[in-house]
């Protein structure tokens, strides 16, 4: 079978997908993970027919305009691509591919891990046991909060707000959500819609950010105040979502119990201020990181560059 054309790879081939890439593609890996200039280099000196790259590869309209002429596609290993201008992508005729399907549960199972491991506290009792349990908390010292029977505010209705919102029943949560558009009632699952987000926070005990990226500051000093006092923030979608700076006050103040993140504004350079709070549950944006969804991912993405090499649409586009 003749290779459909040249794959040029921003990290190493996954192991579950070599053999598929290798009997499909020309392959050009890099021994490790390695950056745009990097990938420029590889794709202009194989005269590359697609590039497949993750988020800490930006591929902006200078780089793109650098790609060679015989790129077809830019797949990537992702559900978000705010890393990726879209636009200059498509007006030079190159398709852009995510793999919007392939993240949902493992990103839904890190919302619920940054929930309990912020509501709990849990930073402090893993430094006590770093540190051969050197701390001993007195009755009511180091206390969290319960999960159970709160009130959860879902920002983002989508495949992972819906995989929360499936997984605190078991919480016997109440479920609020704001999204752009209202959901069917079988989407909706019993959760309450909220067409105002400002009109729901005062509700959210609970606040879980489950949006894409691209949309600007969502979570500003004003809707931090909107919350209950003393509610959990949770964000396993975009830092570029929050005023960073605002909910660090917020943690200070007490208006925030606690705050569970995997993603920050800037990675992996992120405000270490927000470390040193005792109150923060930190995770280094790891919401898709198991073996059975990252090897998904590289399959979808595959699937992305092996349609659009054989002259068909991608399988997984970002969306007009």
């Amino acid at each position: 079978m003749s290779k459909l054309g040249t794959l040029v790879f921003s990290l190493p081939i996954p192991g579950p997908v070599r053999s598929r890439a290798e009997a499909l593609f020309n392959c050009v890996e890099p021994p490790k993970h390695i950056g745009t200039e990097k990938l420029l280099e590889a794709a202009v000196a194989n005269k590359a027919d697609a590039v497949l790259i993750s988020p800490g590869v930006p591929m902006k309209a200078d780089a793109i305009a650098r790609l060679p002429d015989s790129v077809k596609i830019i797949a990537t290993a992702s559900v978000g691509f705010d890393h990726i201008d879209v636009a200059v992508a498509r007006a030079r005729g190159i398709e852009v591919g995510t793999t919007p399907d392939a993240t949902t549960d493992a990103t839904a199972d890190t919302t619920i891990l940054l929930m309990l491991g912020a509501s709990r506290l849990t930073k402090g009792h893993v430094r006590s046991m770093d540190q051969a349990w050197s701390v001993r908390n007195g009755f009511f010292d180091g206390l969290g909060i319960d999960l159970t029977g709160k009130t959860l505010g879902i920002v983002g209705m989508g495949r992972i707000g819906r995989g929360v919102a499936e997984r605190v029943r078991g919480f016997r949560m109440n479920v609020l959500y704001h999204n752009r558009n209202r959901l069917s009632p079988d989407l909706e699952n019993g959760a309450t819609y909220f067409a105002s987000f400002d009109e729901m926070l005062p509700h959210c005990q609970v606040l879980s950010l489950n949006l894409p990226g691209g949309q600007g500051v969502v979570m500003t000093a004003d809707r931090f105040a909107k919350l209950p006092k003393g509610a959990l923030f949770v964000n396993s979608a975009r830092g570029s979502l929050v005023d960073e700076a605002a909910m660090i006050e917020a943690l200070k103040s007490g208006q925030l119990f606690a705050a569970g993140l995997d993603v920050f504004k800037s990675e992996p350079n992120y405000d270490t201020r927000i470390n040193e709070l005792p109150n923060t549950f930190l995770l280094p944006h790891i919401g898709t990181a198991t073996i059975e969804s990252r090897t998904l991912m590289a399959n979808n993405a595959l699937d992305n560059v092996e349609a659009v090499l054989s002259g068909k649409p991608a399988p997984y586009p970002v969306p007009n």
